[in-house]
């Protein structure tokens, strides 16, 4: 974790934690410096493919961040290697803010939740955005799966550094996805009990029925 902290924790972020006692820890954590981005290990590449949706920060020309949400398929944020992220970008309110940003400034942060699992990792990376008829052949690496949509550019993030965050305050949710699969039983065993109850209540009626005639 130590190159994600190297970044993370600037002068004001050390000062601030000297101020509340957390300086020892973030000293255990920070180790040794390490200038060479760190490679994305195997359960942070299947974490990122596993996801439907990220945030996306970017930086403006005036120092203004801006936070953007992408989304699409599980899968379609691609793992090229251990170093690189890709995505195919879609047309969307056609702002390009973060676009903008990337151009100014390549450095990003991305982050991805998980709140079935209650899981998260943060990334500190470096972007780029260019038309998605740069490069075929990437684009057809990405296609699969993409977010529905017109394709505008091919979306890459070089790797700087990852880290994980605790669990802690993530509220479990489930997407209407999840929620069919685990209710599927449930809908299967109602389904028949309506179907037992339709028929024991034309049994009943029957029943009603053949008492209600006179005797012969």
């Amino acid at each position: 974790m130590s190159r994600y902290d190297h970044i993370a924790c600037t002068p004001s972020v050390r000062r601030v934690q000297e101020e509340m006692g957390s300086a020892s820890a973030a000293d255990r954590r920070l180790g040794d410096p390490v200038e060479e981005a760190e490679p994305l290990t195997g359960a942070a590449a299947g974490f990122i493919r596993s996801l439907d949706g990220f945030l996306f920060a970017s930086v403006s020309e005036t120092g203004w961040p801006y936070i953007q949400f992408r989304g699409g398929p599980p899968g379609f944020v691609h793992v090229l290697d251990e170093h690189t992220l890709g995505y195919l970008d879609v047309r969307g309110n056609r702002q390009y803010i973060t676009t903008g940003n990337v151009r100014g400034d390549g450095r990003v942060a991305l982050f991805f939740l998980d709140q079935v699992r209650q899981a998260r990792l943060k990334l500190y990376g470096h972007a780029t955005a260019v038309p998605a008829d740069e490069d075929p052949a990437l684009a057809e690496r990405l296609s699969s799966p993409r977010t529905d949509g017109t394709v505008e550019q091919l979306v890459t993030i070089r790797v700087e550094a990852f880290a994980w965050n605790c669990p802690n305050h993530i509220t479990p949710r489930f997407s209407e996805h999840e929620l069919a699969d685990a209710l599927a039983p449930v809908r299967d065993r109602l389904a028949h009990l309506e179907q037992e109850n339709a028929g024991l209540r034309a049994e009943i009626a029957a029943h009603r029925d053949a008492a209600a005639r006179p005797a012969r």
